[in-house]
């Protein structure tokens, strides 16, 4: 009886010792990639959700900067991160574009992810820096057709949205650009400000600062609307480029293999973050519209915007080899 008592008891230590170990998603910090320099459109739209972010699940939320060759270096790592939820990576439009970029990819784009959110997303803005002399859409067709190739446009990396945007513009215009990239849209705008570059197809936040300063010009807006922060900038549609239409988005992926409970926590946490007030007031202040998706509809998105991407790809004729 004393020894079945003892045994008893061994199996309530054991078994209270194991519940007490089982910790809910998060009991540790998460790392969240981010695939372009600080300053720009991912790191302003980053920062004030993983501040808040971290105050609803009571752990840090590091931001982990690893810029370069349009966002595939960040992605590279996150496919091969432990599938737990502690790494996840920040993806842009970018993300889609990329297997028709590259001749070959360090990763699957579609087998090796599990899609949390599409966050945000963002028009882009045609900015130009003070010494370009052109101020409208049609001025600057004019002026590339009549010199060609003396003007330049910069990227936030090649095959990034900023510079296929730029690359299906030319496309539909039938004018002659240079493309010089950099690390990032930080980098890129600090090019345009000083004149080293002509313009760029910039996501409307990191330009936007600038352009009411009067420190660059904004050309045109890249989406179906004007946007609700520079209502008198026209969309490139309207201003003579019947149907032109680019959009940015930002979204949230985990390595594939990473347990459902743990996607639906991120997708909350993210999500809750996003739309929390003060962020969200923050946010649209910069031109993001906050989304807040499920994993599903980013899944969707993600494939729909590969085969879109594919066909845009295909009629510009820009390759990175």
């Amino acid at each position: 009886m004393l020894r079945s008592a003892s045994a008893l008891g061994l199996g309530l230590a054991i078994g209270l010792t194991a519940a007490g170990s089982a910790q809910a998603f998060p009991d540790k910090p998460i790392t969240l990639l981010i695939p372009y320099p600080p300053g720009g459109s991912a790191d302003l739209l980053a920062r004030p959700i993983a501040a808040q972010m971290q105050k609803t699940i009571k752990q840090p939320v590091v931001l982990e900067y690893r810029p370069g060759a349009g966002g595939t270096i960040a992605t590279a790592q996150l496919a091969r991160a432990k599938p737990d939820g502690y790494t996840v990576l920040m993806v842009l439009a970018a993300h889609a574009i990329n297997p028709s970029m590259y001749k070959s990819l360090p990763y699957d784009t579609e087998k090796d992810f599990a899609p949390v959110s599409v966050l945000a997303t963002l028009p882009m803005l045609v900015a130009a820096a003070k010494q370009t002399p052109v101020n409208t859409t049609q001025e600057l067709i004019d002026y590339a057709r009549a010199n060609p190739d003396k003007l330049t446009f910069a990227s936030a990396g090649n095959g990034n949205t900023s510079h296929l945007a730029a690359e299906l513009f030319k496309s539909a215009t039938h004018t002659k650009m240079i493309h010089v990239p950099y690390k990032g849209s930080g980098p890129a705008v600090v090019a345009m400000l000083s004149g080293e570059v002509s313009l760029m197809f910039d996501s409307i936040s990191t330009s936007l600062p600038h352009v009411k300063a009067g420190k660059l010009k904004g050309i045109a807006v890249t989406g179906s609307k004007r946007s609700a922060v520079l209502p008198d900038v026209p969309t490139v549609a309207e201003s003579g480029v019947p149907g032109f239409e680019v959009n940015g988005w930002y979204g949230i992926l985990a390595p594939a293999g990473t347990p459902d409970s743990v996607i639906r926590d991120l997708n909350k946490a993210f999500n809750d973050a996003a739309r929390t007030p003060a962020v969200s007031k923050q946010l649209t202040q910069y031109g993001y519209e906050i989304e807040g998706s499920t994993p599903g509809a980013f899944s969707s998105l993600i494939a729909t915007e590969i085969k879109k991407w594919k066909t845009a790809v295909d009629q510009s004729g820009a390759r990175i080899e």
